[in-house]
């Protein structure tokens, strides 16, 4: 059986973790990247001026604040917006998702 990860109910994350999740320069970055809504595999995040590890932890940090959703293909880790979690919050994250576009 596949590996799977756990990616929080939308209704169980609050806005306040939400909003802690998105206050950090790297995982700006990650939603800049994140911005076209499109999936992205793991390496397009190597870019960000971090170490691997760091960026693990920052995409750890956002998938349990419900912001993103990860799949797993064999070794490789996909990683992509949920849509859900626009819906839930849709001024605050299509502002801060404008905003890392804008930069």
């Amino acid at each position: 059986m596949p590996r799977q990860m756990h990616h929080p109910d939308p209704q169980d994350v609050t806005l306040a973790q939400a909003l802690s999740a998105l206050g950090d320069p790297v995982r700006l970055g990650i939603l800049a990247v994140l911005a076209d809504r499109g999936e992205h595999p793991r390496e397009d995040f190597d870019g960000l001026g971090v170490g691997s590890s760091t960026v693990s932890h920052h995409m750890r940090t956002l998938r349990e604040a419900g912001l993103t959703r990860h799949r797993l293909e064999g070794t490789r880790c996909f990683v992509s917006l949920r849509q859900d979690a626009l819906s839930a919050y849709p001024e605050v994250l299509v502002g801060v998702l404008r905003a890392v576009e804008a930069r």
